[in-house]
């Protein structure tokens, strides 16, 4: 086998433990709302433990990352490929935890006090789900069209927040007793808020190693 071919098998390999590490954190917001919306209290203490699955992977991906920087020697495409994928594992990472904290708050409610709101934080995960598979995919793919429509979604998700945020405030002064329950929910909907952010983290970085220009390096 020659050196090259050997490099690109380690490269599938790294795209294969991504993909199996943004499944994993995917999982884990689907799961989440899963105990939230069941108040499943078994379900969410799983989820919290899990977590620490979802960072030994992130530990495992940064040390094929620099095993390859460090043994390979990659030409600047392959570098900024493994760059990139040092960053994206540390926004998918923090999903997990995102997912973890979901489940914790869930574990301190035993009904469902606002089952409209509740079905418009389900809807909301699910954008914030799909941004972060379609992130993902875009690294794989290489895809620039797919990152950057990835990244208009973010919008779907903030307008989410806004309404749900809205809908909960004007909860308070029907009802003051329902403090502890709309706050728990105003972090629920800001934790999702942040997944879609991390998702559009990952997406910048796609362009990044695809065209060599971050973000941050644009003039504007």
């Amino acid at each position: 086998m020659t050196t090259r071919k050997l490099y690109d098998d380690e490269l599938k390999e790294l795209s294969s433990a991504l993909i199996r590490m943004g499944a994993m954190a995917i999982d884990a917001v689907s799961r989440s709302m899963q105990a939230l919306k069941t108040f499943d209290k078994q379900l969410a203490k799983e989820i919290i433990e899990d977590d620490a699955n979802i960072n030994a992977m992130e530990r495992d991906i940064e040390t094929m990352c620099l095993k390859l920087i460090l043994k390979q020697q990659p030409v600047a495409t392959d570098l900024r490929k493994i760059s990139a994928a040092i960053k994206m594992i540390t926004d998918i990472e923090r999903i997990g935890d995102a997912a973890s904290d979901i489940a914790e708050i869930s574990m301190f409610h035993d009904d469902c006090s606002f089952p409209e709101i509740q079905n418009e934080v389900l809807n909301m995960a699910e954008s914030a789900k799909e941004m972060l598979a379609s992130a993902i995919d875009s690294y794989v793919t290489g895809d620039l069209d797919l990152a950057a429509k990835t990244i208009a979604k973010d919008d779907v998700v903030d307008d989410f927040f806004i309404k749900i945020r809205n809908e909960l405030a004007s909860r308070i002064y029907k009802d003051a007793q329902e403090m502890d329950t709309v706050i728990d929910y105003l972090m629920i909907i800001k934790y999702l808020e942040r997944i879609g952010d991390h998702a559009v983290n990952i997406c910048e970085w796609v362009q990044f190693y695809v065209t060599g220009i971050h973000i941050d390096e644009r003039i504007i």
